[in-house]
């Protein structure tokens, strides 16, 4: 078979024709009268082509004589009868010998038949070429089928009905599943949304079998190496301080101290623009949050007029001469409804300049996101990640409390973490419960922030299985704490929880939260500290996280009433603790993007934990549609694609345009790139 030229993918595989070699003693340019075509061949004799005397036939290679069988291209005598009356014509000459001896019938009559023998046996090897190739492809084509059959039917859990349907979460998996007593299938919206009994069960069968096996190795670790070539160098200044001092700048800020602490480094930013001295931000009571805390009492004053005086003027109070002045009356209060949200540096320029001008004071009362991202220069942007990384310290009694909940965490743990000294200062000693315990093996800990507060929930103008009780407190809530949202809600047709959920927009509940652990691969034996124990719904709310995972804490667990009574009623204090239990984590895993918490914590883990504390940033849409399918989805199939969703989110990307640098410190205004 070697001898015959035929290649599947090439040039020489023809459907209509044989590529023959050609005969000795041909030409090359008479190379195209030399080949035979099928259909030719199909008709059983030879004929020239139109206005040819000379028929076009060729023999292979002398040494390929196959065996001559009976032909459906006909037989030979009717080769032998064509040989014939082409010799008639006296002069021609066939295959370029001449026809004028006795012995030319024979020969030619000869060369005919292992001509026509040939012909047979390539068409012969060419179907069985084409068979095969078709055999193949039909071989792929259903195991593709096949595969496709497989995955819907893995996707599709026949279930029936039961005259006691339990949707309430069991540790039996048995207890959990709906006997078959009649052949009537269950609604795909017999469970109320929000309630996951079925996959809860399923995820504690999982977790029980999962006990011998090892973990994914991504959970505590980040996935590319090439993210600990981001080294910090927001520290390092490339100006001199300001020498101009039109005035000051006042800012009063809103929110909790997550909110407060992006509003601070806003402030600096904003006082460098407008090249005038800053007045310690004070911080606002919130009725929400209900603190009184001030910024002296969450970060160290003295450091942080210290740390930022190369780069702008700080004071702790007005000169007196202003003091005394009614700013609101000479119109230089300004609040968060005469500012948009993320407004341009020009916006100061031309609005708050000139009131600085004539004033020699602006005080901006409620001062949230108020400065955008970008466009802004180099030198102000790294000032925001100088301030927010650098400049804001945890006051030593934070600091010492927060020494002694990470030792508590890590029980064995010898060796303080890398963001300790960042965060606990010189506290960091008492993070190790013994020197002799430096060889100890590190116990690794989760963190998991769960915001799922009563104000997130009611802003969120979702639902999340409560019915009617629910929606009716979430309403009495925003019409106290949210009245323009309630205003909104009332005037205008609003998108349905139902399409709030499936974009991705509502807070991921416990429940959620903790299916999306295990399917994660989190073994049931894993400490888990949870930030925000404020749970909306109490700790009821919290029974599917401690049966799944018995080892989960809240920082009123870890540490005792006499050691929490300091920050009694101090809502900022006691989050600046929570702070410090999440960005210290082995791993931390966020249930809301939109936290500024959990924007703070993952890109201060990046900024310092180079490249060895990874972050776990759900997809809420996808995890929406996920979800959705909780009655019937298969564990093994919620699995793979709750670790997709995730695994797409933890690129090593540099910030986009646009977005907050304190979340996505990975640009060359806040961090180098070594690589």
């Amino acid at each position: 078979m070697d001898d015959l030229p035929i290649s599947v993918m090439g040039s020489n595989f023809k459907l209509n024709g044989v590529i023959d070699d050609p005969l000795p003693g041909e030409e090359d340019s008479d190379s195209t009268e030399t080949r035979i075509g099928i259909s030719h061949v199909r008709s059983g004799s030879f004929h020239s082509r139109s206005g040819s005397t000379t028929p076009r036939n060729r023999q292979t290679s002398p040494t390929h004589s196959p065996r001559l069988a009976p032909s459906r291209f006909g037989s030979f005598d009717q080769f032998s009868g064509d040989v014939q009356h082409a010799s008639s014509f006296s002069g021609l000459k066939l295959f370029g010998f001449p026809l004028n001896h006795s012995s030319q019938k024979f020969k030619i009559d000869k060369r005919a038949k292992k001509r026509a023998g040939t012909v047979w046996y390539q068409r012969k090897r060419i179907k069985g070429i084409l068979f095969l190739i078709l055999l193949v492809g039909l071989f792929f084509f259903v195991n593709w089928v096949m595969l496709l059959r497989l995955q819907e039917q893995n996707d599709r859990i026949q279930e029936h009905d039961d005259n006691t349907v339990n949707p309430g979460f069991s540790g039996n998996v048995s207890s959990s599943r709906i006997s078959v007593q009649g052949k009537r299938k269950i609604s795909r919206n017999k469970w109320p949304k929000g309630n996951y009994g079925r996959l809860l069960a399923l995820a504690a069968h999982a977790l029980a079998e999962g006990e011998n096996k090892p973990e994914p190795k991504d959970l505590w670790q980040e996935p590319v190496v090439a993210s600990s070539a981001w080294k910090p160098c927001a520290d390092q200044r490339n100006w001199e301080p300001s020498e101009r001092n039109i005035g000051y700048i006042m800012v009063t800020a809103n929110g909790g101290m997550n909110q407060q602490r992006v509003a601070v480094c806003n402030a600096v930013v904003l006082a460098r623009l407008l090249n005038s001295t800053l007045v310690v931000p004070r911080f606002m009571y919130s009725s929400v949050w209900k603190d009184v805390s001030q910024f002296s009492d969450i970060y160290q004053e003295d450091h942080f007029i210290n740390y930022m005086t190369p780069d702008i003027h700080i004071v702790k109070e007005l000169p007196d001469n202003l003091r005394s002045l009614d700013l609101e009356a000479i119109g230089s209060v300004v609040t968060d409804a005469d500012i948009i949200k993320e407004a341009m540096p020009r916006f100061y320029l031309k609005n708050i300049l000139p009131i600085l001008i004539k004033n020699k004071v602006v005080h901006f009362l409620g001062f949230g996101n108020r400065l955008a991202f970008d466009p802004l220069s180099f030198e102000l942007q790294r000032l925001r990640c100088r301030c927010n990384f650098h400049a804001l310290r945890f006051v030593p009694k934070i600091q010492r409390t927060g020494a002694l909940l990470l030792q508590r965490l890590r029980q064995k743990e010898g060796y303080p973490g890398p963001l300790d000294k960042h965060l606990v200062g010189s506290f960091i000693e008492s993070t190790m419960k013994e020197r002799k315990a430096r060889s100890t093996k590190a116990s690794r800990y989760l963190s998991v922030h769960l915001r799922f507060e009563i104000d997130m929930v009611a802003h969120s103008l979702c639902e999340f299985g409560g019915g009617k009780e629910e929606r009716e407190e979430l309403e009495a809530y925003r019409a106290v704490h949210f009245p323009a949202l309630s205003l909104l809600q009332k005037t205008t047709k609003l998108p349905s929880p139902a399409e709030l959920r499936s974009e991705g927009l509502c807070p991921l509940t416990p429940e959620e939260a903790v299916l999306m652990l295990a399917a994660l691969g989190f073994k049931r034996k894993t400490k888990i500290f949870v930030a925000g124990s404020q749970i909306y719904g109490g700790n009821t709310r919290l029974t599917a996280l401690t049966s799944l995972y018995p080892n989960l804490v809240t920082k009123e667990k870890l540490l005792s009433t006499t050691e929490l009574e300091p920050f009694k009623n101090f809502s900022s204090q006691l989050a600046a603790l929570d702070f410090i239990g999440c960005t210290a984590a082995d791993a931390f895993a966020m249930t809301d993007s939109g936290s500024q918490l959990s924007s703070l914590v993952s890109g201060y883990r990046i900024y310092y934990g180079g490249g060895r504390m990874p972050t776990i940033r759900p997809n809420k849409r996808r995890l929406a549609s996920i979800f959705s399918r909780n009655n019937t989805i298969e564990w093994r199939i919620f699995e793979i694609r709750v670790r997709k969703a995730v695994r797409q989110t933890k690129h090593i990307l540099t910030r986009p345009r646009g977005r907050s640098v304190y979340r996505y410190p990975r640009c060359k205004e806040c961090m180098c790139w070594t690589g």
